[in-house]
């Protein structure tokens, strides 16, 4: 009678095994998502950081600033216009 006992403790331990490689692995899996996702989130906040200074400068210029300068930078930051007298060097290393 002891056999059929055993079979069914190596089934129950099987079937624990195979659960746990189960749990383990979607826990590496989430573990991952988790980890682009908050590489992203850090990105998103950079990005919004470099959009608030940006709008924080344009509130500056619209409040001091004279509609020269204001034109000035539209022209410069958009069009890419320089003055004659001007020279322009371009960083082509990608940094």
């Amino acid at each position: 009678m002891s056999k059929p006992k055993r079979k069914r403790s190596i089934f129950v331990r099987l079937l624990v095994i195979c659960v746990s490689a189960y749990m383990i692995a979607t826990l590496v899996s989430l573990w991952k998502n988790l980890d682009d996702k908050q590489k992203e989130l850090n990105a998103l906040n950079e990005e919004l950081s470099t959009r608030a200074n940006e709008v924080s400068e344009l509130k500056d210029l619209l409040e001091n600033g004279s509609k020269e300068q204001i034109v000035e930078k539209a022209a410069r930051q958009r069009l890419g216009f320089v003055y004659s007298n001007e020279e322009v060097y371009i960083d082509i290393s990608g940094n």
